[in-house]
Order: structure tokens, then C-alpha cells, then sequence
């Protein structure tokens, strides 16, 4: 039961802050509050079932003040648990403005005096030891991880670049975390000088007492509130939970922009393997180990494993050689003119000829998996200090390489072993497929594994391990249902689901235009004429405009056939970055010019435009997914093959998700006005288009110009 003492702290934060910031009460704010605050305390008024009223899902859409109303309750009613928050989001951008703007604020405004501190994974720090290999004058000598595409060859720029590293290091200018270096850092420089937790040496490195992740990871022993991330939050859970974040049963977590979780879950539980990299990798680790066994003789477990594991390598190159004839066969018909082409198996099931192949390398990884997972082990003891005749830096430059060589075998074990049965699940399906990619003129042959949906995954690692979970977002539902993201999360019908009721007037601040020439969408060619046509007599280039289109092709197209007039003031992504883009776009309308956003998916959700900056969204056409998304074809798939009706149940929902993300661009305060037009007609000549049309926010009526 929600204790009184608790409703009473969280009223007088929420009263203290809205004096403060001289706001007034916000209704959808103050039920926010309260649905929040009455599930964390296990009191449910949804669900038959108060043990599993510890999940809440609130959709909350732009203008309720989600953050507040997601951390009022939640910080209160974890310190009377005695329990930790783990407040998750979208991205690292979303994680940094939590942290450096709505919990300060808070802090300040009210007497909760939260202590927070910002979490991220090994990837954004620099390893100090990888520096210094690089930099150290014996470099040829070192056990770099040197292999195939990881192209590990350092041009003299990339050195000075480490070198200015290693002085703002010393200097105390830079703290180690990529995000704080002056500029942005291209990734495959970056890749040189970051580690993982398979090549990270952790409190045995010699470099730990100076080591930028131990010094943010150690911070985070005394908060009371991680600000982590989606990623890392599924990598810590696929550890093990406790890994890098508190440990799921003594967590609160909160999930904004939670509708991201169940995708970028699926992401964590696939396997993907490269077949050409993998067969290059190992050769090259083959001809790598006699050189690295010399520098060990004196190790006598290292000496008795010499042999066997470069027999290994040997052993397990050669079956992918042997056999990869046969996956080249399996794809020989896939169309190479594909923007994405792939090799999809009906139902996840695969050739026999391939389950045979895939247990003869499961076999083969398992073996090499086992013999470097107990080098790897050795490894570890001798950096705990025992006596050993070879310097303790050969060690610690060898134990990222066995770390990386030892993630590849897994890797390789779990896809293989994956195609080894692959009778359909009815319950829990699996999707397979072969993608190919060009790699300088060869072909390249990626097989993936993964599952369809991410709802048993992350009901095993994370629902059914945390204390108490919120998850909230703008765009949760699909077509007013909470249908679709209980499928893909796992949540279940026990938990509490609560829909918060919008501030903005929608039926006098925006109206809805679907113009009287537009078409349906199902004839490209056409559509893109039409979509022409219409945006030259409906565009106000003296104004502030977001056109979102579904492709780039489309995209492109319609920007070269454009008059002048309109050209001249189009900023267009892919030009710039999104972030130059939009700066450019709010320069042009602070200084009374025209300008017209021209975009695809991404500046379709998250883009902030509000006032007049944005007066007029475009949307080309009902968002539906790209058909050849092998994941989604396998999910449509299993849906149908289960009695279901795929287009009504995927496409139909996650076109309504999408379509109102977009329109959501358009207010973004409680006094923004505007205008949505949707150039694609079967939202009122299909029935589908009628239902998602009718899963939109109460614009002011339909007209058709």
C-alpha cells in the first residue's frame, strides 16, 4: 500500500518545484505522478495480481513533463524501499541532458538532494594501456590485436592524435571519456585505444589506479540514481546483472523512451557472424601463436597448449574453407541488385546440408572455445600477482588479444550453434538468415541468428529480476492498444499500462490536411510526381517546414525536381549532419527567412522544433516498414502461420507508431499552432488507412485542399 508518509513527500517535492519554477499544476503530470507512485508501492488498480504490479508502462506523450512525473515518484518511494534507480535512456545525447539539466534542476528546486552520478559502458573510455602499446617505442613487439578487418595499421596521424591524448591525460585537461574530447572522434580511430570486458584486464592492469572507467565506475557505488543507457543496460543484464549497474533485484529501473527497449534488445540476443572475416581472423591468429608461444616458453601450461590450440585454429579454418562452397551455393540466386540483399529461411529453418555444416562447427568452436577460455583463465591468475619468469607487461599486452580471440570463438559457438536444430518454435520464433555485402569487390557472407521477438529475453534477464520497473514514453501504443508492446517486451497482461491524456488542444492548435490531389502511395512512380506537385502549391517558403519522407530515393527525387523557389530554401539530411541541419534551419527562422527541413525516419522522432520553427509537417506517405527487413518478415510470417492477420497485427500498428511520431513534430508547447499534411490518400481510401487514421491525436478535422 502507498504509505501516507510517502504521498506526503512526494506532494510537498512536486508543490516545492512547481513554486520554484513558478509553474501551476499539469492534470496529466499530477495522474502521472500517481499511477507511477501507486504501482512502485505494489498497489496495481489494473491488475488481479499485486505481485506483478511492480512494472508500470505510461504513455506520456510531449507537454506532460514526463521527467518529472517519472522521478518524484520513483525517488522517494526507492529510498523508503532502500533500493537504487536506474534511470535508462534512449541514447547516450538523452542520458548527458538528464544529467546535466533535469536532475540538477530538480536538486535545486525542491529538498531531495538526489545523488546521481552517469554511467557508460568500457566503449567510451580510453584504455590507458592500449595507449600506451601504441605509443611505446618497442611497438612491433607487442601483441596487438593485428587481424583482418579490424584494419590495424596506424597512419602518423592517428599517432598524433594518441600522443595529444596521452598530454591532456597528463595535464589533467581531459578526464579519458570520448564524449569530453574536444572533437568528435572517428570510430575506427577510436576502436585502436577503447577496450571491452573481454580485453579489459579490470583491477589487475597495471593502469587501474589511473583508469577513467574504474575512476566513473567507482562513483557509482554511493549513488543513489545510475543514468545509464538502453545498451547498457542489456549489456550489464547479459553479464549477469551487477556487472557494471546495480544489480536488477536491488534495482528501481526507469525506461524513458522505453518503446526502444524491445529492438535494441533484440540487438543484444542475435548472433552474427562474417564468414570470409571469420576464416581471416583465424589464419591470421594461426600464424600469431607460434610467435606469441616463444615470448611464454618459460610458461609451462602456455607450452602445453601451444600445440593444441594452433592445431585448432588450423583444424576449425579449414572446415569453414571446406564448406563455405556451400553457403555460396545457398545464396547464388539472391538478387545483388538488392539495396539490402539477403538469404532469409522460411520459418528460421535452414538446409539440412547446413545443419550438418553448423554441427561440425559447433564441434570445432566449442573445442577452441574451451582450450583459449582456460588460457584465458590461466592468464588471469599470473596477473593476480603469482611469480611469473615473463614481464608482467607482455601478460597484460597478451590478455586483450586471447580476450578478443576468445569473444570471436563464442561468438562463432553461438551462431553455429544456433543453425545446428532448427525445427520452428511455434512459441519462441527464430529468424535466419544470409546477408551479402560487397567488401572491395568480393562478396561477403554474414550469417545471422535472432529472435523475433525480445519478450522472453527480457522477461528472463530483467522483468522478472527487478524489483520494480517504469516504462515510459510519448509513443508506446498502436492504435490506442497496448497490444504491440507487450508482444515485443514481455511485459504481460499483469502489469499496470496507464495512458496519460495530453495538454495540447489539438482541435483548434493543428489541423489535419490530406490534399484533394493527393494519391496512394502503392505506385511509387506516381506518387512521386504527385508528392511534387502538391508540395509546390502547399510549402510556404517563408515559413518553418519538416518534410518526412520513407526513403531516400523518394527523398532526393523530389528535391531535384523542385522550382528554385522552393530548392533554395531546403536543407536536406545527408548533406550535413542532423545537428547542422537543424542549427541551420533555427538560424534561418530567427533571422524572419524561410527555410524546409527535408528528412527521412530519424527526424521524425526526437527532432524538436517548436514555435516557428515548425508551422507545417509534410509527410509523404504511411510509414510502413522496408518489406525486405529479414526480422520483420520472419515476425509477419509467424503471425500468419499462428492464425494471425500480419498486415493488421505488424505493419498496420507500427505504421500508426511511426505516423504519429511524426506528427508529433508539430506541436511541441501548449501554444504552438500548425498544420499536417499527409500526401498519401489510402489514409482514407483503405480500410486500414481508416483505422490508423483514427489512432491520431484529435486534429482539427480533415480538410482537402
Amino acid at each position: 500500500m502507498l504509505d501516507e508518509q510517502i504521498k506526503q513527500d512526494i506532494q510537498r517535492a512536486y508543490r516545492d518545484f512547481l513554486n520554484a519554477k513558478g509553474l501551476k499544476p499539469r492534470y496529466g503530470q499530477k495522474l502521472m505522478i500517481a499511477e507511477i507512485a501507486r504501482c512502485l508501492a505494489g498497489q496495481n488498480a489494473h491488475s488481479e495480481a499485486p505481485e506483478a504490479a511492480s512494472i508500470c508502462v505510461v504513455e506520456a506523450g510531449t507537454g506532460t513533463g514526463k521527467t518529472i512525473g517519472y522521478l518524484l515518484p520513483s525517488i522517494v518511494i526507492a529510498r523508503a524501499l532502500g533500493k537504487k534507480i536506474v534511470l535508462s535512456t534512449a541514447t547516450v545525447a538523452l542520458q548527458e541532458q538528464v544529467v546535466h539539466k533535469d536532475l540538477p534542476e530538480l536538486n535545486t528546486h525542491t529538498d531531495l538532494n538526489l545523488d546521481f552520478r552517469l554511467a557508460k559502458g568500457r566503449g567510451r573510455y580510453l584504455c590507458l594501456s592500449k595507449l600506451d602499446q601504441i605509443l611505446s617505442d618497442d611497438n612491433e613487439q607487442s601483441f596487438l590485436p593485428f587481424y583482418g578487418d579490424d584494419n590495424a595499421g596506424f597512419e602518423e596521424q592517428d599517432k598524433t592524435l594518441f600522443r595529444e591524448m596521452l598530454q591532456a591525460l597528463t595535464m589533467g585537461s581531459w578526464d579519458g571519456d570520448r564524449d569530453n574530447w574536444r572533437d568528435e572522434i572517428d570510430p575506427r580511430r577510436w576502436g585502436k585505444v577503447t577496450t571491452d570486458h573481454r580485453q579489459c584486464t579490470g583491477r589487475r592492469c597495471s593502469n587501474v589506479k589511473n583508469c577513467a572507467f574504474f575512476k566513473a565506475r567507482d562513483s557509482l557505488e554511493s549513488a543513489e540514481c545510475v543514468v545509464a543507457n538502453h545498451d547498457l543496460v542489456l549489456a550489464d543484464l547479459a553479464l549477469g546483472g551487477g556487472a557494471i549497474l546495480p544489480a536488477p533485484e536491488e534495482s528501481v529501473y526507469v525506461f524513458d523512451e522505453g518503446h526502444h527497449l524491445p529492438e535494441k534488445a533484440l540487438n543484444h540476443f542475435s548472433h552474427n557472424v562474417r564468414l570470409s572475416a571469420s576464416i581471416r581472423w583465424l589464419a591470421q591468429s594461426e600464424g600469431q601463436w607460434p610467435s606469441i608461444i616463444a615470448e611464454l616458453s618459460t610458461l609451462s601450461y602456455f607450452s602445453q597448449l601451444a600445440q593444441p590450440l594452433e592445431a585448432l585454429l588450423k583444424q576449425t579454418r579449414l572446415v569453414l574453407e571446406q564448406h563455405s562452397p556451400l553457403i555460396h551455393q545457398l545464396c547464388a540466386n539472391v538478387d545483388r541488385r538488392d539495396f539490402s540483399p539477403c538469404l532469409r529461411f522460411a520459418e528460421g529453418q535452414v538446409p539440412q546440408e547446413l545443419e550438418l555444416l553448423a554441427a561440425q562447427l559447433q564441434t570445432a568452436f566449442a573445442d577452441l572455445t574451451e582450450c583459449l577460455a582456460n588460457l584465458y583463465s590461466e592468464l588471469e591468475t599470473l596477473l593476480e600477482g603469482q611469480s611469473s619468469n615473463v614481464p608482467r607487461i607482455d601478460l597484460e599486452n597478451l590478455y586483450p588479444l586471447l580476450g578478443i580471440w576468445l569473444a570471436r570463438a563464442e561468438n562463432n559457438l553461438a551462431l553455429w550453434k544456433s543453425y545446428t536444430d532448427t525445427k520452428p518454435d511455434k512459441e519462441w520464433p527464430m529468424a535466419r538468415w544470409i546477408r551479402l555485402y560487397d567488401n572491395e569487390g568480393q562478396t561477403e557472407h554474414e550469417l545471422v541468428s535472432s529472435p523475433i521477438l525480445a519478450s522472453r529475453a527480457l522477461q528472463g534477464s530483467l522483468w522478472s529480476r527487478c524489483h520494480a520497473a517504469v516504462v515510459t514514453s510519448a509513443t508506446i501504443t498502436a492504435l490506442n492498444s497496448f497490444d504491440r508492446f507487450r508482444l515485443h517486451a514481455g511485459t504481460g497482461e499483469s502489469a499496470s499500462y496507464f495512458q496519460v491524456p495530453s495538454p495540447f488542444d489539438y482541435k483548434n492548435n493543428a489541423k489535419l490536411v490530406i490534399p484533394k490531389n493527393s494519391i496512394d502511395a502503392n505506385d511509387s512512380l506516381k506518387h512521386t510526381e504527385s508528392v511534387i506537385e502538391i508540395l509546390q502549391s502547399i510549402v510556404d517558403t517563408a515559413a518553418g517546414t519538416l518534410v518526412l519522407f520513407s526513403s531516400r530515393k523518394q527523398m532526393e527525387e523530389v528535391y531535384q525536381s523542385l522550382s528554385s523557389p522552393i530548392k533554395n530554401v531546403i536543407l536536406m539530411q545527408g548533406v550535413e549532419s542532423k545537428q547542422t541541419l537543424v542549427r541551420k534551419h533555427k538560424a534561418r527562422i530567427d533571422d524572419s527567412m524561410g527555410s524546409i527541413l527535408f528528412g527521412l525516419a530519424s527526424f521524425a522522432e526526437g527532432v524538436d522544433l517548436p514555435g516557428n520553427y515548425c508551422s507545417h509537417v509534410v509527410i509523404a506517405k504511411i510509414p510502413f516498414a522496408v518489406p525486405d527487413d529479414p526480422r520483420e518478415a520472419a515476425l509477419s510470417e509467424w503471425v500468419d502461420a499462428s492464425g494471425g492477420n500480419a498486415f493488421m497485427q505488424i505493419a498496420v500498428p507500427d505504421a500508426s507508431i511511426k505516423l504519429i511520431q511524426a506528427c508529433g513534430r508539430l506541436l511541441r508547447t501548449e501554444t504552438d499552432q500548425g498544420t499536417i499534411s499527409i500526401l498519401d490518400r489510402r489514409l482514407l481510401s483503405k480500410r486500414y488507412g481508416r483505422v490508423i487514421l483514427n489512432s491520431l491525436p484529435p486534429f482539427g478535422g480533415i480538410d482537402q485542399l
